[in-house]
């Protein structure tokens, strides 16, 4: 017995210890780039060109130094399980089936991020994705207004917005939004249809039951895909992705 007890002593003691800000940095943040068939419109127009976002972010973030992949589906159990971050881009994002919400919490429990542009926020169940993401908007209601907006920063102390200025662009906005508790907004803008300020990109963070704390970063706009390449709205996404992934949001940027 007391061999067996220095045999035990001798090995070594390993702790887990969970994913933080520094530790993730040491290694190329992984993201999912979930997007969808090109909608409103004729190829070649500029509205809602998800498979454009789609080839040209996967590009652009392995380009950042990220480990960027991308589909036009949901991605699979094994996909989220190299993923740190899941970006949704593509109409009705947040409507899913019950094996893709299933994939989605348990994403989600095990800390993983989520970053949701534009119509990715819409879900037939708005209640339960805003849950999920901090704010949605419900399929089939008329909560879209288009016009140039000029988009606000609420929160100039937060790392996505820390510095960035007051932008404005020809873009849709979206009101009569889902809220969770928890949820904080960084912009806003008054919609042009009925004048009222209203959250257009925000952060939420959150743990569901069991599970390990989550972040969530959501905008939007974009319904032109254009206004990807305005310099301070492609910086906000970028510092959305990195916020996500709890790395340096300052990571992906400029």
């Amino acid at each position: 017995m007391k061999h067996f007890l220095v045999v035990l002593a001798a090995l070594p003691v390993v702790f887990y210890t969970p994913m933080t800000d520094l530790s993730a940095s040491q290694t190329p943040l992984r993201v999912f780039i979930r997007a969808g068939e090109k909608t409103h419109g004729p190829a070649g127009n500029d509205e809602h060109d998800y498979p454009a976002f789609m080839k040209d972010w996967t590009a652009l973030l392995n380009a950042r130094g990220a480990s960027a992949r991308s589909a036009l589906r949901f991605p699979t159990a094994d996909e989220l399980a190299a993923t740190d971050v899941l970006v949704i881009h593509t109409g009705d994002g947040g409507t899913c089936s019950i094996a893709e919400r299933g994939l989605l919490e348990t994403f989600t429990r095990r800390g993983g991020g989520l970053v949701v542009l534009h119509d990715g926020m819409c879900s037939d169940d708005a209640a339960w994705f805003a849950g999920v993401a901090g704010a949605a908007k419900q399929h089939g209601e008329r909560n879209w207004s288009r016009g140039v907006l000029k988009m606000q920063v609420a929160d100039e102390a937060h790392p996505v917005t820390k510095g960035l200025p007051a932008f404005e662009f020809n873009d849709e906005a979206f009101f009569l939004l889902r809220k969770a508790p928890g949820m904080h907004v960084l912009m806003t803008t008054v919609v042009p249809d009925n004048g009222e300020v209203t959250p257009q990109a925000w952060v939420y963070e959150h743990t569901g039951p069991g599970g390990q704390p989550y972040r969530s970063f959501v905008s939007m706009q974009a319904h032109y895909y254009k206004n990807f390449s305005h310099p301070t709205y492609r910086e906000l996404i970028l510092r959305g992705i990195a916020w996500a992934g709890r790395r340096d949001a300052a990571s992906l940027g400029k």
